[in-house]
């Protein structure tokens, strides 16, 4: 007879680890020298997956971005993605940062309202994410405050709605 499964955790069962302890040991340095040159802005560390992650307020973005960029250390020259993630009731900004010279990864997440997200954008510290802002423009919502351009990058000017957030309503798909 099988046994019946349980949704409850055992009882005598031990917590997860913390994530940030599961760190290899380099990128838990890069994770403790993005805190120490974020020190300001109060990061908040954490793991993403196996990167070292720093969650800082919307309003200091652009700041972290620059302090991370001019690190001697972190080196972070390249913004290898901005995604946009839609929890609902805020949107998560997630930047994926790369140092080219020492081969390291950061990731920097900040949230925004739901109601009206707007961030400084960061393509005078990489001009790369000149379309990962507009994507996240088009998608979602959200305003890059000094982005050069925010025409729309994948939908038509008048497109109505932002189809990446989960309340956007999708019409029944029939194929003919």
């Amino acid at each position: 007879m099988p046994r019946p499964r349980r949704n409850a955790p055992e009882a005598d069962a031990e917590p997860p680890p913390d994530p940030v302890d599961l760190l290899a040991p380099a990128r838990r340095e890069t994770l403790d020298r993005a805190i120490g040159v974020l020190a300001e802005y109060s990061p908040a560390p954490g793991a993403l997956g196996d990167l070292p992650q720093v969650s800082v307020p919307a309003a200091d973005i652009l700041s972290a971005c620059v302090a991370c960029r001019d690190d001697d250390v972190l080196d972070c020259r390249m913004l290898l993605c901005l995604a946009c993630v839609d929890y609902e009731d805020r949107f998560e900004l997630v930047y994926i940062l790369q140092s080219l010279a020492r081969e390291q990864s950061l990731v920097i997440r900040t949230a925004v309202s739901y109601e009206s997200p707007a961030l400084p954008s960061v393509c005078g510290v990489w001009p790369a994410a000149d379309w990962y802002e507009r994507e996240a423009h088009d998608l979602f919502g959200v305003a890059f405050d000094g982005h050069p351009d925010l025409s729309p990058l994948l939908l038509y000017p008048e497109f109505d709605g932002y189809p990446g957030r989960k309340s956007y309503e999708f019409n029944e798909y029939r194929e003919f």
